[in-house]
C-alpha cells in the first residue's frame, strides 16, 4: 500500500526522512516487511512520493540500527539470531557490571558524581514528562548506560559497550514496545543512579544486574515471537 507524503518547502528533507524511517522501522519490527523482501531507493521513493535523498537517508538509518543490511541491489531485513543476541547480552552485562565492580574492588576508584547528578536530572525530567512508548527510546536508554559506565572512569569499557550497543540495538527496540516499559526503565535508572550517588555500590551492582537481565528476558521473548511471525508470513507467500 502506498503512503504518499506531500513534499514541503525548503528544509523538509529531514522531516520526510524521519517519517519514512519511522514507518519502515515499525513495519520491519512488526513483520509487515518480510525477510525475503528487498527495499531499494527507487521503490521507497515511489511509495512515499518523495525524492531519493530522504529515501536514501532513511535506509541508511535503518542499516545503522541493524534492521537492514545492504545487498548487491538494495537492502534486505536482518533476521535476528537468538543465540547471537544472548551472547552479545552476556557481553553487555559483563561490560556494564565491571564499571561498578572495579569501584567495589578498588577504593581509589570513584565514580564521577557530577556526571551522574546531571544524568539524574535528565531522568527526573523524563519521569515528570515520560516520552512516547516507541522503539526509538532505545537511543535514550543507551545514553544512560554509556553515562553510567563513563562515570566509572574506564574509556575502553565505554568504547566496547558502544560497539555492543550498535549490534543489539535492532532487537532491543522490541523492549520498548512493551506496555509501560519506558516508565519502568526510568524508575530503574533513577534507582541505580541513587545507589551509586549514595556510594552503596553493592546495591547499585544488584539493581543494574537485574535491570539488564530482566530486559534480556523481555527482548528474547518478543524477538522470538517476531521471528516466528515473519517466518510464517514468508511460508504463506
Amino acid at each position: 500500500m502506498s503512503t504518499p507524503l506531500r513534499t514541503r518547502a525548503n528544509g523538509a528533507s529531514g522531516h520526510l526522512r524521519d517519517t519514512v524511517y519511522a514507518t519502515l522501522r515499525d513495519e520491519l519490527m512488526n513483520g509487515q516487511i518480510k525477510f525475503s523482501q528487498r527495499l531499494t531507493e527507487p521503490k521507497v521513493s515511489a511509495r512515499f512520493g518523495i525524492s531519493r535523498t530522504p529515501a536514501r537517508e532513511a535506509l541508511a538509518m535503518l542499516c545503522s540500527d541493524g534492521l537492514l543490511h545492504r545487498e548487491e541491489i538494495g537492502f534486505s531485513p536482518v533476521r535476528p539470531s537468538i543465540p547471537k543476541v544472548r551472547d552479545l547480552y552476556e557481553l553487555r552485562i559483563a561490560l556494564e557490571l565491571s564499571g561498578i565492580q572495579r569501584a567495589i574492588d578498588n577504593a581509589d576508584i570513584r565514580h564521577d558524581h557530577e556526571l551522574l547528578r546531571l544524568e539524574r536530572e535528565h531522568w527526573l525530567a523524563l519521569r515528570a514528562d515520560p516520552p512516547a512508548q516507541e522503539p526509538g527510546f532505545v537511543v535514550v536508554d543507551e545514553g544512560f548506560h554509556i553515562a553510567l559506565l563513563t562515570a566509572s572512569g574506564n574509556g575502553e569499557l565505554v568504547r566496547a559497550l558502544i560497539a555492543v550497543n550498535a549490534r543489539i540495538r535492532h532487537v532491543r527496540m522490541y523492549d520498548f514496545m512493551v506496555n509501560n516499559r519506558v516508565e519502568v526503565t526510568i524508575a530503574e535508572h533513577l534507582a541505580i543512579l541513587d545507589a551509586v550517588l549514595a556510594e552503596d555500590l553493592p546495591l547499585a551492582y544488584d539493581l543494574l544486574h537485574r535491570h539488564i537481565g530482566e530486559s534480556l528476558d523481555v527482548v528474547v521473548e518478543r524477538v522470538t515471537r517476531a521471528i516466528v511471525a515473519m517466518s510464517m508470513a514468508i511460508e504463506q507467500e
